[in-house]
């Protein structure tokens, strides 16, 4: 009874101090990758202000069981995609909110499924010498739950590398 009680006490004050530790991290997170691509802005922002492009090189739209639906303009501000799949894919929305071609792309991205999650997008073409600058970056709000998970689950190393596929896929097809 007395070794229950202290496996009991063990496991709530091991779970108190997780849940001080997640209180403790930023209300907001922010993941940034960049790659340096040898083509000018105005051969790569075609394939990012297209959602429909995305499909080419995007990790997150890879899922042959996606259903897609693309709506409002055909590119640029305006143009949504929306996605329902698997529980891994989950469901939400992509909508261009914002455009400055060739440099820079702002987008909405609001996940449904598997959590919900209201994020901000970004796509930045600066020209460097004879190749391209890309920038892909997302932040928004980082409620408790999200802060709890991040104790565990390192979120910047996990969509930061799917950010790091989809600029390879994206330099392989502009460079191409």
């Amino acid at each position: 009874m007395v070794a229950a009680l202290i496996i009991l006490a063990l496991i709530g004050g091991a779970a108190v101090v997780i849940c001080l530790v997640a209180a403790r991290k930023p209300d907001r997170f922010s993941i940034v990758r960049r790659t340096s691509i040898a083509a000018p802005p105005e051969r790569i922002f075609p394939l990012i202000e297209d959602l429909r492009a995305h499909q080419g090189w995007s990790p997150f739209d890879q899922d042959p069981s996606l259903r897609r639906t693309h709506s409002g303009a055909p590119r640029g501000k305006g143009a949504v995609y929306e996605w329902e799949g698997s529980r891994k894919a989950g469901s939400g929305r992509l909508a261009i909110v914002e455009s400055a071609p060739p440099s820079w792309v702002r987008m909405r991205l609001e996940m449904f499924r598997p959590f919900k999650a209201d994020n901000t997008v970004e796509f930045t073409l600066e020209q460097n010498g004879a190749g391209t600058l890309t920038t892909w970056a997302m932040q928004g709000r980082q409620p408790f739950m999200a802060k709890l998970m991040s104790t565990f689950i390192d979120c910047d190393k996990m969509v930061g590398g799917q950010f790091e596929q989809g600029l390879a896929k994206l330099k392989t097809l502009a460079e191409g």
